[in-house]
């Protein structure tokens, strides 16, 4: 097992112990634009989306469904307003930690520390890889990206929400899943 693995097996075990269950419904925000980030969230069941909203489109940057962990990174790392919005696009229960925990657990021990590194590394690779989907031109390159990385995206996330995520319209999608 990595340390990364180590690490998140001792995150949600103490998800699980110190931290507090909530369930939304469909629709729920967890964090909306301005709040400050102050937790981190593992979904035990359901779906969640953070999103941007512009003055023309809500534009999903990123999912999480069960197994994940989640929450709107820049407001959590900086302490600074959210851009974005997490909102419960299912019912959905989500075991909450809070950051000053989570940093209590990564100074337990240099192991800790360690795999704490190598999941912001993996954090931080993924997003590079949201960044690529994004200069990505073709549409269907994009879909098959994604597809590559999340496999039963379309299990979770509604329709909407993946062409919303990859920059197209449903329609677009649809022909494109179609084809």
């Amino acid at each position: 097992m990595t340390s990364e693995q180590t690490f998140t097996l001792n995150l949600i075990n103490s998800l699980k112990t110190v931290g507090s269950k909530r369930t939304y419904s469909k629709g729920d925000f967890i964090l909306k634009e301005g709040e400050v980030e102050k937790n981190l969230y593992y979904v035990e069941s359901g779906a969640i989306r953070v999103f941007l909203l512009s003055e023309y489109e809500e534009q999903s940057i990123r999912f999480g469904f069960e197994g994940s962990i989640i929450n709107s990174l820049s407001s959590y790392f900086k302490a600074s307003p959210s851009e974005f919005y997490v909102e419960a696009i299912r019912k959905t229960t989500l075991l909450v930690i809070s950051k000053e925990k989570v940093q209590e657990i990564v100074n337990q021990d240099i192991e800790s520390l360690i795999g704490y590194n190598h999941l912001l590394e993996t954090v931080i690779s993924q997003q590079m890889e949201r960044e690529v989907d994004l200069l990505t031109v073709s549409p269907t390159e994009r879909l098959k990206r994604v597809l590559e990385r999340s496999p039963n995206l379309f299990q979770h996330i509604p329709l909407k929400y993946i062409a919303s995520y990859l920059r197209m319209t449903p329609e677009t999608l649809s022909r494109i899943r179609n084809s």
